[in-house]
C-alpha cells in the first residue's frame, strides 16, 4: 500500500485543501483524555509510564499528521470513525499544519526529555501544560490556538476557519453576553471562594461508605 503525502483534502467548492473540523476535534478531544490521565498519574502516584506511552504515541501521530499526512494518523482515523455520522464542517489545510507543527515540536520536546534522557523538569511541564491547554481548547470550543498563531506570523488572513472565526460580522442578539450574566459569573465565583473559606475543613473530609460496601468487599 503506498501512502500519498498530501495534507488536506480536495472539497467541491473550496479553494484550498482542507479538514474536517469535527474529526479534528474528536481527535483532540481523545488525546486531551489520554493526556490528562496519564498526567494524573504522574502527581497523583509518580508514575510516569503511562506518560511515556502517551508522548512516544503522542510524537509518532503528529509525525504522521505534518510530514505525511492527517488521514492516515492514527487519531484521525478514529476521530473520522467516532463523527462518520455527522455533516462534516471544513476548514483550511494551512493553519492547522502551522498549529501541528507546534504540537510536534512541543512532543519532539516531551520525547528527548522523558523518554530518551528519561528526565523531567520546568520544560517537560510547560509543553506538557501548553498540550493540555491546545487539546482542551481546540475540543471544547473548537478554538485553534496555534491558528491564533499563525494569523500573527503571516500577517495574512486564514481562509475557513471554525465557526466562520475569520470572517468580520456582526454578533447575533444570540451571542451577546449583557453584563447581568458577567456579574452572575462573578458572583459565582466569589460564592464558590466563600464555600472555600467558610467549609474548607469540611469539604476535605472523605466521604463515609453509606452502604458499607468498602467494608463487605474487604471481609470477603
Amino acid at each position: 500500500m503506498k501512502l500519498e503525502r498530501k495534507f488536506g483534502e480536495d472539497v467541491e467548492g473550496y479553494s484550498i485543501p482542507v479538514l474536517n473540523e469535527r474529526e479534528v476535534r474528536a481527535a483532540a478531544g481523545l488525546f486531551f483524555v489520554v493526556l490528562l490521565v496519564a498526567a494524573t498519574q504522574v502527581i497523583d502516584k509518580q508514575n510516569f509510564a503511562m506518560l511515556k506511552y502517551s508522548i512516544v504515541f503522542f510524537l509518532f501521530d503528529f509525525i504522521l499528521r505534518v510530514l505525511v499526512n492527517p488521514r492516515y494518523a492514527p487519531s484521525m482515523i478514529l476521530g473520522r470513525l467516532l463523527v462518520k455520522n455527522q455533516t462534516p464542517e471544513y476548514v483550511g489545510a494551512p493553519q492547522k499544519k502551522f498549529a501541528w507543527i507546534i504540537g510536534l515540536f512541543l512532543a519532539t520536546v516531551m520525547f528527548v526529555h522523558m523518554v530518551i534522557l528519561n528526565g523531567y523538569s520546568p520544560i517537560t511541564g510547560f509543553s506538557c501544560m501548553f498540550c493540555l491547554i491546545f487539546l482542551f481548547f481546540e475540543s471544547a470550543f473548537g478554538i485553534c490556538l496555534g491558528c491564533k498563531v499563525y494569523h500573527l506570523v503571516y500577517k495574512t488572513k486564514a481562509l475557513y476557519c471554525p465557526g466562520e472565526v475569520c470572517e468580520i460580522k456582526s454578533r447575533k442578539e444570540i451571542q451577546k453576553v449583557s453584563g447581568a450574566q458577567i456579574l452572575i459569573v462573578l458572583g459565582s465565583v466569589l460564592f464558590m471562594v466563600l464555600v472555600g473559606v467558610m467549609h474548607h475543613e469540611n469539604l476535605q473530609k472523605k466521604p463515609y461508605d453509606i452502604f458499607g460496601l468498602e467494608s463487605h468487599t474487604q471481609t470477603k
